[in-house]
This record gives C-alpha cells, structure tokens and sequence, in this order.
C-alpha cells in the first residue's frame, strides 16, 4: 500500500514530452479511497454478481484505478447487469465480439481499408455515387502499401444512398482520428489509430440515424486505450453513444445538441438568474457557447487523465441498475430479465442507484429527468458567474474565459457542485405548479 502512495496517475497515459498545451493531471491515486484491483476483484459474489453499491460508493470516493478502469467502465456504462454471473457475462461478450466482427467485415467488403491497418483521409465517392479508385485515396495514410486486395466488390453502378452516405463520412473520421489526442504516446502507433478509425466507420454505418459527427473520436479514445479488445471498445463506445447520441441527431433545422443548450439555459436561469440575464443581454441566450462541453462531455477542458476521472464519476452518479436491461431491448432473454432483481418493471434499489439517480428518483415526474452533464456545466458557469458578468462584454469573451478555464478545473469538485445544484433546482421545480 505504501509503493501505490507514490503511484502517478499520468504513467498509465504517456504523453510526449512536448512542455505546451500539456495539462496538469490532478486525480491522484489514493489508496483506500480510490478503487483498487483488489477491493474491485472483492467486489464480486464467488459466481461473479457484483456489489454495484459499494462499487459506486468507492468511485464516489476516489475514481478508479487505471489498471481496472476499461472493466469498471463495462458496468458503469451498461454493458453488463452486475447481478449477472461470470458465464453470463462471457456468453454476451462472445456473442457481442461476433456481432462486431461480422458488421466489420460487411464494412471491408464494401470498402476493403476497413481492417487494413490504414485509415483515410481524403474523398473515396463523388456525392452521386461514383466511387474514386486511386488505390493511394484509398490507402491513405500509407500510400505505399500494396494496393493488392482493395479492389471495391460493389461494380462499376453507382452507389445507393446509404453506401454513399457511409462512404463520404470516412475521410472526414480519418481527419478526426489523426487530431485526436495527438500528445498521447499510444497514438503513435499507426495500428492504433487505424483502430479508432474502424470503429467509428463501424458504427457509422450501423447508426443509420446519427452516422458519424465531430466529436464522437473524442468520445471514442478512451475506449480503445483502456479495452484491448477492439470489439469490446466498440461496445463501451456504443453504450456511451446510447446516452449521447441525441445530442448529435441533426434535422435540416436544428442540432439535437440545442435541446441540452435550452436545458442549461433553463437551469442557470432558475439557480444564478443574474448570469443568465447577461448572457441574454449579450445575444447567448441560446448558450451555443456551451455547446462543446456538452457534446464531447468536457474532453478538452480537463487533462486526457483527469477526464477520464471525471466520466466515471458522472457515470456513477448517475448509474441505473435498469440500465443493462434498458439497452439490451429484443436482445435481452426475458425470462431471465424477469427474475432477477434488477430487472425494469421492479422497484429500483436506492442502494443500486447512483447518488444524482437517488435524488431523481424522489421526483415524480413523467418527463425524463436532465442528465447530470447539464447541472456539471452549469455548475462551472455559476463558479465564474461573477467574473463572466464584469468581464464579459460580448460573446468571445465569454467564450475566451471559458477557454482559460482549461486545465484548471478540478473534476471532483465539479461533480459536486453539480450535486448541490441539481438539488436546489429540484427543490426550486417542486414549488412550481
């Protein structure tokens, strides 16, 4: 236990030794508060159930060491129930690595740099449907490859729709995956970043809805780094997408982020109605300057390490022991789903439930409650209320001071300012009629 004192958190995440633009990681593992190999490991029933509440109420405490935190994730996120057994939970997953494989050979067969070990950067079709078949377009990043093997099965005809559609996303994912976390040691390995590709062109073409938008390969890094199973991070990631996906659902007239933006902006009105006055008398009303906080879940406004602290407490916070069995939907075996005691349609275990879920669940509302995201940022808007309201006089100053904030937020407290608002407002929308 004294040898982990001195453990730093950054040695799991090597970053280049490049002094600018390196933030300061400040989670520290803490022994006895930070959640360990071995309480993680005595957190399981000997047939594999796991003590979910006392698992939440250690990350509450201290995060999650880095060594267990790709496994922890799988349940914060809902990739398993933890009242299931360890057999259970390697029948999903080799059904679930399967799966992957299979939509990832549909993807090669239609576009055969997918699993290459290369990704792209530059355009493979015309808007029509018309496909580019310069092998150097194709490979990309490694144009000296052999080009044997990548001849397109699809013919000379055009494209239909979806397959075009598929098709015109992936250069713009391979522009994403190259700028993302490029100070990270592991990113300077091709297969890795060819990996991150295929994931996200993966699920761009199972996600008929959403496809791929900026952002979502900050979303996805993470998983890659901390699963070394690539099915696997594709599974977190998904799981992770169930939850976010409506903020990057767009129509012709809007952005489905918007409806987390007026959200916000109807919180900070009810908990600091000054601050939001003055963001209303300098035009941000809609709170657009917000919207990168939201969308990629504060990736560039903390350290690689300390984000990464922060989503599992969030994720903590707000943990539904319902939450596997919402997802699985016609997956799910409903006997089974029946029987055991966190399936949906039970009473919920306070016990079970995150501490942001706990206060939830003592409204009764009908409509779905705010994520805990929304109260986190308006949490670091009310921490600088006063500086925003005598130093901002239009929006690029507000967006230029929320921009110096970067690296020096502090993911502990943030979450608990995020509590002690969520709770204030709650008890504001009680009195409402």
């Amino acid at each position: 236990m004294r040898g982990a004192q001195s453990e730093l958190a950054e040695s799991y995440y090597q970053v280049k030794p490049e002094p600018n633009d390196v933030q300061v990681t400040k989670f520290k593992i803490k022994p006895g508060k930070t959640l360990s190999a071995r309480k993680w490991l005595a957190a399981f029933s000997p047939d594999g159930q796991l003590d979910i509440g006392k698992t939440l109420d250690r990350i509450h405490r201290g995060g999650v060491h880095p060594s267990i935190r790709g496994e922890v994730w799988e349940f914060l996120l809902g990739c398993y129930d933890p009242m299931s057994t360890f057999d259970e939970r390697k029948q999903i997953r080799q059904q679930r690595r399967a799966q992957y494989v299979k939509w990832k050979k549909e993807c090669s067969r239609m576009f055969p740099v997918i699993g290459s070990g290369n990704y792209i950067t530059e355009p493979v079709t015309t808007k029509d449907g018309q496909l580019i078949r310069d092998p150097s377009v194709f490979l990309g990043t490694n144009p000296d490859t052999n080009a044997k093997g990548t001849e397109m099965v699809t013919g000379n005809d055009p494209l239909d729709m979806k397959v075009t559609q598929w098709m015109l996303t992936l250069p713009q994912i391979g522009l994403d995956v190259k700028r993302t976390d490029r100070n990270l040691v592991f990113y300077e390995k091709q297969e890795n970043l060819s990996k991150l590709w295929d994931i996200l062109s993966v699920y761009a073409w199972i996600d008929i809805d959403v496809g791929y938008c900026q952002g979502m390969s900050d979303l996805c890094s993470p998983m890659i780094i901390l699963l070394e199973d690539e099915a696997d991070a594709f599974w977190c990631f998904e799981r992770l997408m169930r939850r976010l996906r409506g903020n990057f659902r767009s129509t012709e007239t809007s952005v489905g982020v918007v409806t987390q933006l007026s959200n916000l902006a109807t919180v900070t009105q009810v908990i600091d109605p000054k601050l939001h006055q003055h963001f209303e008398t300098l035009g941000g009303g809609d709170y657009l300057f917000a919207i990168r906080m939201l969308m990629v879940l504060f990736r560039r406004e903390f350290s690689f390490c300390d984000s990464l602290y922060l989503w599992e407490m969030m994720w903590a916070l707000e943990y539904d022991p319902d939450l596997f069995f919402q997802y699985e939907e016609l997956e799910l075996n409903m006997e089974k789903s029946e029987g055991s005691e966190g399936s949906k349609g039970k009473p919920k275990s306070t016990r079970r439930c995150g501490r942001f879920e706990r206060e939830n669940m003592k409204i009764k509302s009908s409509s779905e409650p705010l994520p805990i995201s929304v109260f986190l940022v308006a949490s670091v808007l009310k921490d600088n209320s006063s500086v925003l309201q005598h130093k901002a006089h239009g929006l690029d100053d507000v967006v230029q001071i929320l921009n110096d904030m970067t690296g020096n937020l502090d993911a502990k407290k943030a979450c608990l300012g995020a509590m002690k608002l969520h709770k204030k407002y709650l008890k504001k929308a009680k009195k409402t009629p």
